[in-house]
This record gives C-alpha cells, sequence and structure tokens, in this order.
C-alpha cells in the first residue's frame, strides 16, 4: 500500500477520511471506510476495485450525487455544495441522448440549463463536437449515428460549460474494442493537448492503462495509489 497523498491548498479534489454508510431502520452497512486521496489538476487519474469495493459509491460522492456519511470533500478549492455544474463535465456508459434532439442541441442542453441562448449555447455547442472530431454531425440525430460518436457527442456535452474536471464512469462499457480505444485515445488527447482532468471509474485493466495515475479499492478502503506504469 502506498502512502497517502498529503493534500494541498490548489488541489482539485482533497478528500480527507471520506466514509459512507447506508442505513436501513437501526441496520448500517458501512461501504466506505475513510478515503484519503488528493488528485491535482490536470492529472489523468483511474479508479479500479472488483464489484463491491466501494468505487460507485465513491464516483457517486465525486460527483456531488451522493454525499458522505463524514469526512471532508474538497473541490477545486470550496465544499462540495452548490458547485457541480461549475466543475464537472460527466461522461457515463448509457450515452444519456435524446433521441429525437440534432446532436448540436443535445451537447448545447447543459448551456440552456445555466442561462446561456440558444445562439450561442450552439455556437460553442458547435466547437465542442468538432473538438471530438464530429463538427460537421451537428445536425444529425443519435440514431443516425455509430455508439462511438454517440460516446464523442456525450464527451462533447460534458466539455461545453468548460468544467475543471471529466468524470467518465464506465465510458467505454457499451462499446467494442476498436471503438473503446477511439474513446480512450481522446481522452489522452483532451488531458495532455488541453490540460483537462480527468477521473475514470473502470473495471477493466485494459482501460485504466490510459491514465497516468491508479487509484485502486478494495473493501471500501484505498489499497495502492500511484503511477500506473508501477501497479501489480
Amino acid at each position: 500500500m502506498s502512502a497517502v497523498l498529503q493534500p494541498q491548498r490548489d488541489a482539485l479534489i482533497s478528500l480527507r477520511d471520506v466514509r459512507k454508510s447506508y442505513f436501513s431502520g437501526d441496520v448500517e452497512t458501512p461501504v466506505l471506510h475513510g478515503i484519503n486521496v488528493t488528485i491535482q489538476h490536470g492529472e489523468f487519474v483511474a479508479i479500479m476495485g472488483q464489484s463491491g469495493s466501494g468505487k460507485s459509491t465513491l464516483m457517486n460522492i465525486l460527483g456531488c450525487l451522493d454525499t458522505p456519511t463524514s469526512g471532508s470533500y474538497v473541490l477545486n478549492g470550496k465544499e462540495t455544495a452548490k458547485v457541480r455544474n461549475e466543475t464537472i463535465g460527466f461522461v457515463f456508459q448509457g450515452f444519456n441522448l435524446l433521441k429525437r434532439m440534432p446532436l448540436v442541441d443535445n451537447v448545447a442542453l447543459p448551456l440552456l440549463y445555466a442561462g446561456a441562448s440558444m445562439s450561442e449555447a450552439r455556437k460553442r455547442a458547435t466547437e465542442k463536437l468538432a473538438q471530438t472530431g464530429l463538427g460537421t454531425f451537428t445536425k444529425r440525430l443519435p440514431n443516425q449515428i455509430s455508439g462511438g460518436q454517440q460516446q464523442r457527442v456525450a464527451i462533447s456535452r460534458a466539455l461545453v460549460c468548460e468544467p475543471a474536471l471529466i468524470l467518465a464512469d464506465e465510458p467505454t462499457g457499451n462499446l467494442d474494442t476498436s471503438t473503446s480505444v477511439e474513446i480512450m485515445n481522446l481522452f489522452t488527447r483532451l488531458n495532455e493537448e488541453n490540460g483537462m482532468s480527468i477521473l475514470i471509474v473502470t473495471h477493466e485493466p485494459d482501460v485504466a492503462k490510459y491514465a497516468k495515475r491508479l487509484v485502486r479499492l478494495k473493501d471500501g478502503l484505498v489499497t495502492y495509489d500511484g503511477l500506473v506504469s508501477e501497479a501489480h
């Protein structure tokens, strides 16, 4: 087990003794038993663990979809209340696209929810589609493109608000091997060329190897936190 990284003031993510339990009546089921992880801006991190390790619960906490039972989660210098939409772009295993809406409008949705005008939202959505290689596909519907292209649209949507962090949950789970490689190469390019902070939750070693750093969970605890190249 590697040493716990120390918190730094400019960290993007700082988890300190994060614990999570679920309750049914008087019965407590602990899931996370004290997670300590610091992630800096611009890092590409994979979180791995078998079913029951706590990685999905940790993912939900990182994405502000759930809250710790105890402990501290500081995101981009702030405690996590009210910062989710400003800071995090989500990419899920299911592409979550609206089937009857053109791709440009699917990507524009987060901006519209944030109060942007339709013209501005579509302009920025078109830019993000171009960034992910789909600049000529703006008027197509989701059922007119492949699964890999749909995931690129989902990544464009995650990027459109210029978040500090892309949080991807099993982003290649519905894709074949060659398409998975394309998507992971896209994440690598976003990280290396654009300095985007990326955190991927996966159970697949072939996906985790694209990251530079690996956090491995087992039974609700961090059992490894270090370079992917040095993991066993």
